[in-house]
């Protein structure tokens, strides 16, 4: 007989679900909005897209920074205080556009500091949650996240279009505001034992503890190999899928004889709808625990040809890639951060997931930035072939070298 498995939900991750679920149906508003407003307002693209970069600036640096006080203190404090925080910031932009004032440069820093708590928010977010799991139970967990944010975009992101037609922006503004509200309610209300905070309730935090375990933690993911390994091959995932992704929608917009944009919005349906799946899949059916590295593998491996191929094939049968590839992406994340939470004690999940998440925004961008500087210079199709073929050789040159290493991480009843 095996051993018996603790229920997935207790009173505890149900609260934090539910507030994550309500604030997700909230950014799914803002993210669509914020953009529309800077568009609307300025009819210029080069502005729309400086703001966006200032938006994402933050997430380059803090969460590192962020990393060596997540490990000290409260984890739950910081979560429930950012939301509030939140709440206060869209209710400003709320009433600003009451009043029909609107000046770049202050949006463009109400930006940055939405950007900065966002940043900060992910990393107290990814080292509080697998406190509230239950041993065991980590694969059905991260099931669980994997369908919070696909299914509210899927769902508030054409409620939000038919609101800006009829009612205009500043009501979804309003309504962001009052999901971070509720949401940090909920969250007060977790009574979880944070062990690490505890273990530093009487200790000074100041400068030079910081830099010290600021240093700490990057000896601690050069000395695990297989940490080490997953963050670099993830690092250059995320920037061969951004040259990817940046580069989908000019190249359905540049299609002649057909509604390009209109089978874009298709072909990412199609995706949206595979994740949704296989975060279904991946609730209800667990993965033989010793083969989890090589199903990573086979994952990693038909990504970087369906991703790389798509673009030269008939739509329906991009549809029907895209569908695969939204299951198979969840596959990877699934595999990925529900092994690594499992693996990582809790005193260090605030810096490592403050680096990986670090690297994977810092690979994003330069994939954005490589994608804008020859997109238009190139074939887009011959780019993102060749993008994903170095993303293929990462899985020969960078995971396989180091396999075992991985296999113990990956290898894991989460």
């Amino acid at each position: 007989m095996g051993k018996e498995l603790k229920p997935l939900w207790t009173k505890d991750f149900t609260i934090l679900t539910i507030g994550t679920v309500v604030s997700m149906l909230g950014n799914a508003v803002a993210g669509f909005a914020i953009g529309l407003l800077v568009l609307d307002k300025t009819d210029s693209v080069l502005l729309y897209a400086t703001f966006m970069i200032c938006y994402g600036l933050p997430r380059v640096l803090l969460p590192m920074v962020a990393g060596p006080y997540l490990d000290r203190f409260s984890r739950k404090r910081v979560i429930y205080s950012l939301d509030f925080l939140s709440a206060a910031l869209f209710a400003v932009f709320f009433l600003l556009l009451l009043k029909g004032f609107f000046n770049y440069t202050v949006y463009l820093l109400l930006s940055m500091v939405i950007g900065s708590i966002d940043s900060i928010y992910s990393v107290a977010y990814d080292s509080f949650y697998p406190v509230l799991i239950a041993e065991g139970n980590y694969t059905r967990a991260y099931s669980i996240s994997s369908l919070i944010y696909p299914l509210s975009t899927a769902i508030m992101v054409p409620i939000a279009g038919l609101c800006y037609k009829t009612i205009g922006l500043a009501p979804l503004f309003l309504f962001n505001a009052l999901t971070f509200l509720v949401a940090a309610i909920f969250e007060t209300q977790i009574k979880a034992v944070e062990p690490h905070a505890e273990a530093n309730a009487n200790i000074c935090f100041n400068g030079s503890r910081f830099v010290r375990d600021l240093k700490d933690g990057f000896a601690y993911l050069k000395r695990e190999r297989g940490l080490n390994t997953i963050t670099w091959f993830f690092f250059v995932m995320m920037l061969t899928s951004s040259v990817c992704v940046t580069l989908a929608l000019p190249y359905f917009k540049g299609l002649t004889g057909v509604d390009g944009v209109m089978q874009y919005s298709f072909v990412m349906g199609a995706n949206t709808i595979g994740r949704l799946v296989g975060g279904g899949v991946h609730y209800f059916f667990r993965y033989p625990a010793h083969k989890k590295y090589n199903i990573a593998l086979l994952v990693y491996i038909v990504i970087s040809i369906i991703d790389g191929a798509y673009l030269f094939l008939p739509f329906w049968i991009m549809l029907v890639l895209m569908f695969v590839e939204g299951m198979l992406g969840v596959t990877s994340y699934n595999i990925r951060i529900s092994s690594t939470q499992n693996y990582l004690p809790d005193e260090i999940r605030g810096r490592f997931n403050g680096l990986f998440q670090m690297l994977s925004i810092l690979g994003t961008i330069i994939g954005q930035i490589i994608a804008g500087a020859i997109g238009d210079a190139l074939p887009i199709r011959w780019v993102v072939a060749v993008s994903m073929s170095v993303f293929l050789l990462s899985v020969f040159a960078i995971v396989m070298p180091n396999g075992e290493s991985v296999k113990k991480i990956y290898n894991t009843n989460a």
